[in-house]
């Protein structure tokens, strides 16, 4: 039986690195939202892989570590926002 990549956990690395260039680009609020939507999509993507019928864990993981920290620099970056 041949394994395919999870739709999740593909959306989930999309969108952990789309939430980090988009507060690199200026919008950490939106880089926060997206950021959040990543670690939800990282999770549904790595349950899914418990089936044998879909792969993606280690992707997920992966997706959910880069969400995580996007996260912790999308606060940093609405910190500095705000102060400055």
């Amino acid at each position: 039986m041949e394994q395919k990549t999870g739709t999740a956990a593909i959306l989930a690395i999309a969108a952990a690195i789309g939430g980090i260039v988009l507060v690199f680009t200026g919008n950490p609020g939106w880089g926060l939202i997206v950021e959040l939507i990543a670690i939800a999509l990282g999770a549904v993507g790595f349950f899914m892989a418990a089936s044998p019928r879909v792969s993606g864990g280690l992707l997920s993981i992966a997706a959910i570590v880069i969400a995580v920290l996007g996260l912790g620099i999308s606060v940093l970056a609405l910190i500095g926002a705000i102060i400055f």
